[in-house]
């Protein structure tokens, strides 16, 4: 069994399968995943998973350079931000950047999956841009 807090087998297969610069999206329930892009749906009912514990999981075993969030994260402040936050100042999260609501939802046509949470608070998406250990 694996010794990493990771159990999910579709998401460890997509962490490992992971590129310098390829893009994993983790997503509130609300976000639209494009067609073509795969789909690891977690969300169970509301609220479970939410959004932080995912994310936190995935960064385990994730080498993250940069991320980009929606701008209107910043307006709507849900609870996740002040996590959000925290992640990135101990340099987990790698550089931020911030696109619109909109522009996000173009970007995310280009990442390898999107990882579907039980999250219901508005903008709680993260675009996670795979760096390397080395």
């Amino acid at each position: 069994m694996k010794k990493t807090p990771l159990l999910n087998i579709a998401l460890s297969r997509l962490i490992a399968s992971l590129g310098h610069g390829d893009m994993v999206v983790i997503a509130d329930a609300g976000l639209p995943v494009p067609p073509g892009v795969e789909l690891i749906d977690l969300a169970l009912t509301q609220g479970i998973p939410d959004f932080v514990s995912t994310l936190k999981v995935v960064l385990s075993e994730m080498q993250v350079e940069r991320h980009v969030l929606a701008q209107e994260i910043l307006d709507k402040q849900p609870p996740a931000l002040s996590a959000l936050d925290e992640l990135n100042a101990k340099g987990a999260l790698g550089q931020r950047e911030l696109l619109s609501h909109d522009q996000f939802k173009v970007l995310s046509r280009q990442a390898r999956a999107i990882v579907r949470t039980g999250e219901c608070a508005p903008y709680c998406n993260i675009v996670l841009v795979s760096g390397v250990t080395f």
